[in-house]
């Protein structure tokens, strides 16, 4: 599939660090590792942090004036917590300051073909995210799923007024693919945003899931991306 991005693989990587969510959700994070990842996104200008919720109020105080955005998760990483724990989650991360949240579908849901069930706990979440003027991207995880699953979940977080989906939390086995990102695209149409998470480690890597359709790009090597290296670790 074509992408509608304009990004191109010849652009300069001040251009591809501002799709990038640096990202940090190991458990064993310290402060000092969220203090660390925060002036690493403000220095190479990368979009926003992904932390752990715990860490949202000391990434927010760390990034004040730096144009970095805080992104943190919700009913991660497995998407099992009833509904009204991950709106309570939403509610408090984004009365820390968090301006992104990304929450995790109930998976059993998707793998049920209930469409009705993921709408009503997406646009849950949705609701109280909006409300605090923060975004919303759903996280399928796609590793998990048909083709048809994948298509039914993006279309619920569609219907549900999500503002992206996201292919994978990193943690339940496989990541993202161009082939499950220019699905996602295919079915999200040209306004929702596709965030690609979960193995992508370099420069190459990004570059073709932007050509995929994607519009964020979720990992922990996102240095060795924009200067060309290799990373360890996605998610």
């Amino acid at each position: 599939m074509t992408s509608n991005s304009p990004f191109a693989a010849s652009q300069p990587g001040d251009e591809l660090a501002s799709y990038i969510d640096h990202t940090l959700l190991a458990p064993e994070a310290s402060h000092a590792d969220i203090v660390r990842l925060c002036k690493e996104a403000a220095e190479h200008h990368f979009k926003s942090v992904c932390v752990n919720p715990i860490w949202v109020e000391a990434a927010k105080k760390a990034l004040l004036g730096t144009g970095v955005l805080t992104c943190t998760v919700v009913g991660f990483p497995l998407g099992t917590h009833n509904t009204d724990v991950k709106v309570f989650e939403a509610r408090g991360a984004t009365m820390d300051g968090a301006d992104e949240i990304d929450m995790v579908i109930n998976i059993a849901s998707a793998r049920a073909l209930n469409k009705d069930a993921l709408v009503s706990d997406i646009s849950a979440v949705a609701e109280v995210v909006h409300e605090a003027d923060s975004l919303l991207k759903v996280i399928i995880e796609t590793s998990l799923l048909s083709d048809d699953e994948k298509v039914l979940a993006c279309q619920a977080a569609l219907e549900a007024g999500a503002d992206f989906v996201k292919t994978s939390t990193g943690f339940n086995g496989g990541g993202a693919t161009a082939q499950d990102v220019a699905l996602m695209r295919e079915t999200v149409g040209p306004d929702l945003g596709v965030k690609a998470s979960g193995g992508v480690r370099t420069r190459e890597k990004a570059l073709e899931m932007i050509a995929a359709g994607a519009t964020r790009i979720g990992t922990s090597s996102g240095i060795a991306i924009v200067t060309g290296g290799t990373g360890t670790t996605s998610y």
